[in-house]
């Protein structure tokens, strides 16, 4: 009587989901973050200064604003506020153009990868047995592949573009989603509302999908936060190295290999891109544990 008294207490009245998500100072500065990030990538045809792509010789290496040396010393009104690289290519466009990819490579990765693994990971965790055998063995086997070097070595053999960077990853990147919704769905295939639809004659889709799918969404979308920065990072890598998008496409790894030989002269080059990633990596991560937090809450109540 006592357990059921406090848990009828536990959620407080008028208090909705959202306003519980945005109490974490995390949560809510990582969305923000995030929002900022997103809604730049939309609008980037609209608020970009320069076209990303436009090369402006005689300017090149044009410092920052905040530099003593920087355009806005120089040329008057402000026209390059983050500066130029070494091709005469305005900073601040291909900053904003650059959060497109990004953005891209995470969600269609985290999409891909996602649906195998949940699919995979689902199905052991409720037939268990031979299936969860055959599961166990393809989750093994991929955890036996370094991804980088696979990725190097599609990318190399097939050529690079954003489309093959984003299919590799998200066929290499499952694992993560597998193991862990293969453990919380085993847990949830031994609760009594599991027993009672299959009492009553649900059938074994509408148990997974309608009854299971739902209780174990959270813990989904946490992995697919982890997934996506993992995502972002292997993209810039592999655009660093230069197996990734291909010049002039504007990607944050690949400005930071472009800037890597200016680093002793014009360290802001390498600085600028570097921060947007960072920022953009935090922001994911910090929704992702901020959803997390939020659902351990809620279960211990």
């Amino acid at each position: 009587m006592q357990n059921s008294i406090s848990l009828g207490a536990a959620p407080r009245p008028g208090r909705s989901l959202a306003s519980r998500l945005t109490a974490d100072w995390g949560f809510t500065l990582g969305a923000l973050v995030l929002l900022l990030i997103v809604s730049v990538a939309i609008l980037a045809p609209w608020i970009a200064p320069f076209d990303p792509l436009a090369q402006d010789i005689a300017n090149r290496r044009v410092p920052p604003f905040w530099q003593v040396w920087g355009s806005a010393e120089h040329q008057g009104p402000i026209q390059h506020i983050l500066g130029t690289d070494k091709l005469g290519r305005d900073y601040l466009s291909r900053i904003l153009y650059g959060a497109r990819i990004s953005l891209i490579v995470g969600v269609v990765t985290v999409i891909i990868s996602g649906l195998i693994g949940t699919l995979l990971g689902v199905l052991a965790g409720y037939y268990g047995g031979a299936v969860d055998a055959v599961v166990s063995f393809l989750i093994t086997t991929r955890l036996s592949i370094p991804v980088v070097l696979v990725a190097l070595a599609v990318v190399a053999t097939h050529g690079s573009s954003l489309t093959i960077i984003v299919l590799v990853l998200g066929l290499l990147l499952w694992d993560r989603f597998a193991v862990v919704m293969r453990s919380v769905t085993q847990v949830e295939r031994r609760r009594e509302y599991v027993a009672t639809a299959q009492v009553i004659g649900c059938s074994t889709p509408r148990i997974i999908f309608m009854e299971i799918f739902p209780n174990v969404m959270s813990t989904m979308i946490v992995i697919a936060s982890l997934e996506m920065a993992n995502a972002i990072l292997f993209e810039a890598a592999l655009s660093f190295l230069g197996l990734g998008v291909q010049p002039p496409t504007p990607s944050w790894g690949l400005m930071l290999a472009e800037a890597k030989e200016e680093i002793f002269f014009s360290a802001w080059m390498i600085t600028i891109p570097g921060v947007a990633l960072f920022l953009l990596v935090l922001s994911v991560n910090l929704i992702g544990d901020g959803v997390k937090d939020f659902t351990s809450r809620v279960g211990q109540k």
